[in-house]
Order: C-alpha cells, then structure tokens, then sequence
C-alpha cells in the first residue's frame, strides 16, 4: 500500500470543505428517482402486484450489503491501523447514512411482505420439522429484528466516534439539521492528544464488534432471506458468497465516489493516484476470491451430482433465468478480474471506472438470479420491467439521498487523522489516561 502522507494544513482542509457542498442538482436527481421508485413499488402494492414486494427485496439485499460492507471496511481500517487509507475512508463510512433506511425497509419486508416474498410463508409446506421451528414467525422476525438492529447501532457508534473528532477541530460549517449534534460533538471535546488516543482505543473494540457482527449478521440474513426462498435447497459457501459479492461492490463504489470527490474538492493533492491504485488492487483481489469461492462451490455441487443441490443451479442454467446467469460471471468475475490485472488499468482512470461499473452490474444481477428463480421456478417470461426498474431507481435515489445529508452534515474527511501533530502515535498503543506506551501483550 502506499506511504505518501504529506497534507494540507487543517485551515487549508476547512477552506475547501466549506465552499463545496453537495451538488444540490445531484440532491434533485436523487429525490425524483426516490420518489418514482416509491411511486412504483406503491403502485403495484396496491394493484395487487406481487413482483413489487420481490423488487423490493432483492434490491434491499443488493444495496444493504454494500451500504453495511462500508462501515465494515473503516473497521477493518482502523484494526490494521491503516494510514493509506486516511485520505479516503470518510467517503466510505458515509455508507452508513443508509443502513437505518435499510433497517425500517426490512421491518416493512418482515412484518408487511413476508408472506408476498417467501415461499414456505403459508404458500409451500415446510418438510422438516426443524427448518419449521427455525423459520417460525415470531422466531423470524426477531432474529432480523436483532441482528440488523445491532449491525445498526455498532456501525452508528462507530461512526459517530469517527466523525466527532473531526467536528471538534474544524470551524462550524454543514447542514442546519446537524447542527446540534456537531455541538454535541464538540462539547465533550477535550484535550487533542488524550482525545486521539482515547477514541482510537474505544474505535478498535467498536471495530472488533462491527466486523464480528456484519460477517455473523450477513451469514444468517443470507440464509434467511436470499437462501431459504428455494426451501429444498442448503449450500455451505452460500452466506460467503452473498456478503462477499457486496464487499466488491463496496471497493468499486469507493474507488468511483474517490475519484469523484477528488475532483470535487479539487483534493488531487489528498487523495492521490497512490490511494486509486490501492483501491484498484483491493477491488481485483475481492474479485478473484468472490469468483474462487463462486465456481468452487458451484464445482463440488454439480461434480457430487446431489438432486438436492444441483436443482439450484440447473433451474438457473435453463430457460429464460439462462442469459442472465450466463451473465453473471461474464460481468462480475471475467471482465473486472482480467480489466483490473494490469496496473495501467488501475491507474488510467476510465478503465478503471469500466470495469468498476461491470462489477456492480454483475453482482446486481447476481442478486436478481439469486432471488427470482427461487420464487418463479421455470418462468416462461423473464421477470424484468417497470417494477424492476423503478424500484431499482427508487433504491438509488434513496441511497444518493441518504449519502448526500451526511455528507452535507459532517466532514467530508478525515482531516483530524491527517492535520494532528500526535497522528503517527497511534501506530504504538498507549494508555489513553496515562499515555504512556502500553505493554506489548496488551
């Protein structure tokens, strides 16, 4: 990874985050595609249109993955004490401002869809007595209930603890909504060191906890609302393979919001082509372990030739589900893997944003084929229009919106982890009330 830390001062970081709020006609466009999307998905509720409440469904696993992946990412970051990534990280941990969207959606989708989206919800009987207990009703229901709330509140926390120093150091400037809670920030705001310290101790258990929960959390909530839709079905990578697939998305969704707030903030000085390529590298790197643990699984399934397994992958190989399965490994393994091999790819950046966007085509309609098949087993007609579309569109306008306030709300980089005469201290772990060094076993 790269090792170029030469920044700005901080008044120099507050000029230029003061005079570049979000694009207010980027904040319209996202506001129309909300509300044609809401405006679709109504409709069909309304109208009696079942493929709405599916629209609904495998696009909140398509963009909640990614959105809670962001978050896990920054965790992961601040584990390893990473500094390449200080430049670039907020942009990332903005995710978040979608997650608790995501968590009142799934509340609709469990208490309200339940019995329009899953199979076995009173319209297919359950063979097995356990499977019956497991996805009992009330058992169901808390189970999402409790695991994505926590993911919420441990990724929230996380968050705000990251946020908050860059608050306390930077003039008052934002959206008036936030205002109040940017003083909150600041008034527990001590001194600069100890602060530095005693969040980046409290930020590494928080860290531990969010990663622990968005793989355990993703794991059941894989099986529970992707996996268990063809309910004869059980598959060992399967959790792996849906959380893994929004943890690409997420490297190439940061590596495009970089390169677009580079720009921006006219910040080609900050975030550099070093910080590019590292993205670059970590979004082939991901690419090659989602496509190795895809065709493995996919491997010891049709080559053990079980009824029981291979079903799953048949339905999908034929009729019309064929092209789009066909399509899956051309635009989110073979183009992105053999785009992204090079380090011109990387570092040239239209090629760069080619293969990124191939990969967040490829994994949506890896959602789409993981999702619709299980529901409409051998369709005659491709399950694909307005209610698709406009669903789709009012999930982006959604998350746009979602990302846009908290970006108008709080820095938009980490200026504290750049600008801070203490900032490299935290390569060596100090007692945050003492501070002085701790000892190598703690």
């Amino acid at each position: 990874m790269s090792q170029h830390y030469h920044y700005p001062t901080r008044e120099e970081f507050a000029r230029r985050l003061a005079n570049k709020p979000f694009p207010k006609g980027l904040k319209t466009l996202f506001t129309v595609l909300f509300v044609i999307g809401l405006a679709t998905f109504l409709g069909g509720v309304f109208t009696g249109q079942e493929r709405a409440w599916h629209a609904l469904h495998f696009n909140w696993l398509y963009f909640t993955v990614i959105s809670t992946a962001g978050t896990a990412f920054a965790a992961v970051q601040r584990i390893v004490t990473a500094r390449w990534s200080r430049p670039i990280i907020r942009f990332t941990e903005g995710f978040v401002a979608f997650v608790p969207a995501a968590f009142v959606i799934l509340l609709v989708i469990l208490i309200f869809g339940r019995d329009h989206i899953f199979t076995w919800a009173g319209r297919e009987a359950i063979p097995i007595a356990e499977k019956a207990a497991y996805l009992s009703p009330g058992f169901f229901l808390a189970r999402g209930i409790i695991l994505f709330g926590l993911i919420t509140v441990l990724q929230l926390w996380f968050v705000y603890n990251s946020v908050r120093l860059d608050v306390a150091v930077l003039p008052e400037y934002g959206a008036k909504w936030a205002a109040g809670l940017r003083a909150k920030m600041r008034a527990g705001f001590g001194d600069e060191r100890r602060e530095l310290h005693s969040q980046h101790s409290l930020q590494g258990k928080i860290a531990v906890a969010v990663c622990m929960s968005f793989v355990i959390g993703w794991c059941f909530m894989a099986w529970d609302y992707s996996m268990t839709l063809s309910l004869h079905f059980q598959q060992t990578m399967y959790a792996w393979i849906v959380f893994m697939g929004g943890w690409v998305n997420m490297v190439m969704v940061t590596s495009l919001l970089s390169m677009w707030w580079r720009n921006r903030l006219d910040m080609k000085d900050v975030v550099t082509m070093d910080q590019l390529w590292d993205l670059g590298k970590l979004g082939f790197a991901f690419t090659a372990f989602f496509g190795y643990i895809s065709f493995s699984q996919y491997l010891v399934i049709w080559y053990g030739n079980m009824p029981e397994e291979t079903f799953f992958y048949r339905l999908r190989l034929m009729g019309v589900w064929k092209p789009v399965t066909t399509l899956v490994p051309i635009f989110a393994f073979v183009l992105p893997f053999f785009g992204l091999i090079s380090k011109a790819a990387k570092m040239y950046l239209p090629t760069f944003v080619l293969f990124a966007v191939c990969s967040l085509i490829g994994i949506y309609l890896h959602r789409y084929i993981e999702v619709y098949p299980s529901i409409y087993g051998e369709a005659t007609s491709l399950p694909f229009g307005i209610w698709e579309i406009g669903t789709t569109l009012g999930f982006l306008g959604l998350w746009g919106m979602c990302y846009a306030a908290f970006m108008d709300a709080f820095p938009v980089v980490r200026v504290f982890m750049m600008t801070s005469p203490y900032r490299d201290e935290v390569q060596v772990p100090v007692d945050a009330k003492t501070m002085e060094p701790l000892p190598a076993h703690e």
